[in-house]
């Protein structure tokens, strides 16, 4: 429910700063919003960032009223983010336009671009506001009220021919087309580089070849079940119970589900599995984009992940589209006999450091290696933030941000694991940190074996009592995230009072780790560009949604 604000000493102390310039108050269920006018975003986002230090904005997510549009910036803190705040921007419906906040964050201009693309609203100020997920050329804008599903696609060829107009940096530079059909680029990502001899002088990402509409079917299904099979589709390297939990822990606050201890417990185990799973095949697929390493370590990390799967089809049932989180816990105890089960994990564990240290000894010590990777894809700490990167990207920039420890959810509060940092900020840095957290998830691993293992019996409850039909009150609002294996994964909700949501906006970590691709190749060689795209470890089903 929104209200006046009036100047008191019950200001939330993260709107005390734009007081003067808030509209309304709003209450989400994860933070205090603020409404503000749509000509003072960048002031007021220039003040939160410098004197709330509310410096990461997480996600930004645009939707239609009947009687508005509406653009919420989520703001968090990198050294703290439970301190948030949403800020909410309406515009009108005849006139939908908007200050953008890309001047006073950079990751904000691709998220309004996806606005201007799905939903239609406009941002004055913009750098570069035109689609990005659907075609130059498409007509209408999906996510709005009045779309018209049925009307055709089809434009005159003198649009298509606008498209391949020369827009090079100038007349020295030779545009490369890299992708969406090549791999390197780890999926269908298109990369229109510019060369100045040997080396790029700049990098404009493509995406949305596989936009599927995620978002939309979600709105289109039910929260209690039909929504939680497609987030593992988000990301198909196996990290798809992490992100099956980010719905979870969204729908799960939005309808005050409290998960049992052992369900917690299963879900961190899962969880941590999901993400060596992820991590392994980043690293086997690094090695081939490096080195060409097909022979031993590729084959290595694939002879892992069958490791990890064959524990996880024991667990879920599958190998790769798990769907094994249901609100309010988890679909089913663990595999019985549970001896045999954690023997199989336990021996796994024993034997992964012996593993590790092969995996260090053929690349991390490989000389040729270390000469593509070691100061080659720099990102600094700074620019890492302004682009909203997390997870291994920046925690390799010496970005100590992990949601796991400073957002606590699940079992993790309870558990003796670190954060893993490094302070290159190269394609090296970021190698050594996916390898590292394997070692961490490990340990978290082997702590939930012992727990599980000694839970009392007349305690292991799987599921919290959830009605059939859940129908959340009307107009409550949510922001809530997870630490995937790429980074924040971050799930916006808002219900109507029906038993299915009325927006549902996914944020993805690649999405925000391919806009910052352009900083980190600029100025480098063309080899250096593969590995570094290699070491983001983007995945474009979460990308393109």
């Amino acid at each position: 429910m929104a209200q006046t604000v009036h100047r008191t000493d019950d200001v939330h102390p993260l709107i005390d700063p734009i007081g003067d310039h808030v509209l309304t108050t709003e209450t989400h269920e994860n933070a205090p919003a603020a409404v503000i006018r749509a000509d003072e975003v960048q002031t007021v986002l220039s003040t939160l960032r410098t004197e709330a230090g509310l410096d990461h904005c997480a996600c930004v997510t645009a939707q239609e009223y009947a009687d508005r549009f509406e653009t919420i910036y989520h703001l968090r803190r990198y050294v703290d983010p439970t301190q948030e705040l949403s800020v909410v921007v309406p515009t009108p419906k005849e006139s939908p336009i908007s200050e953008s906040a890309a001047p006073v964050y950079p990751t904000a201009a691709w998220h309004e671009r996806e606005a201007y693309d799905l939903v239609g609203i406009e941002y004055e100020d913009h750098p570069d506001l035109r689609r990005i997920l659907l075609p130059e050329t498409w007509q209408g804008h999906p996510l709005s009220r009045d779309y018209n599903q049925d009307q055709p696609q089809i434009v005159s060829f003198r649009e298509h021919e606008r498209l391949l107009e020369d827009h090079r940096e100038g007349p020295e530079t030779m545009h490369l087309n890299m992708g969406p059909h090549h791999p390197s680029t780890h999926g269908v990502l298109h990369l229109n580089a510019q060369l100045d001899g040997e080396q790029v002088a700049a990098v404009d990402p493509d995406i949305g070849y596989i936009h599927r509409c995620e978002e939309q079917m979600c709105q289109q299904s039910t929260y209690r079940h039909q929504i939680m099979p497609y987030p593992d589709r988000w990301d198909w390297g196996g990290a798809g119970l992490l992100n099956e939990w980010a719905y979870a822990r969204a729908a799960e606050d939005l309808a005050d589900i409290e998960v049992p201890a052992y369900a917690q417990v299963i879900r961190t185990m899962g969880g941590e599995l999901s993400r060596i799973l992820s991590h392994m095949l980043a690293v086997a697929t690094y090695a081939l984009d490096v080195v060409g390493e097909f022979t031993a370590t590729f084959q290595w990390g694939v002879r892992d992940r069958e490791l990890v799967q064959d524990i996880l089809e024991d667990l879920t049932g599958q190998r790769l589209m798990f769907n094994y989180l249901r609100l309010g816990g988890v679909a089913w105890d663990l595999p019985e006999p549970h001896e045999a089960f954690f023997e199989k994990i336990r021996a796994f564990l024993d034997d992964l450091p012996h593993k590790l240290t092969e995996y260090h000894d053929m690349l991390t010590s490989n000389e040729i290696l270390q000469l593509r990777t070691v100061d080659t894809g720099h990102l600094s700490a700074e620019t890492a933030k302004a682009y909203g990167c997390t997870g291994p990207v920046a925690r390799a920039s010496g970005v100590d941000y992990d949601l796991r420890r400073d957002d606590p959810y699940g079992y993790y509060d309870e558990l003796d694991w670190s954060v893993v940092t490094e302070q290159g900020g190269d394609n090296f840095s970021r190698l050594l940190v996916r390898l590292r957290e394997v070692e961490e998830s490990a340990k978290i691993i082997r702590q939930c074996v012992d727990l599980l293992e000694d839970w009392p019996e007349d305690d292991r409850e799987i599921q919290a009592n959830v009605p059939r039909t859940l129908r959340p009150d009307p107009d409550t609002e949510i922001y809530r995230a997870v630490e995937a294996a790429k980074g924040e994964l971050g799930i916006y909700i808002r219900s109507d009072g029906t038993e299915t949501p009325a927006r549902f906006k996914i944020r993805g970590p690649s999405f925000s780790h391919v806009q910052a691709l352009s900083e980190m190749a600029r100025g480098e060689y063309v080899p250096d560009l593969v590995a570094t795209i290699g070491s983001l470890d983007t995945i474009m089903g979460e990308v393109d949604r």
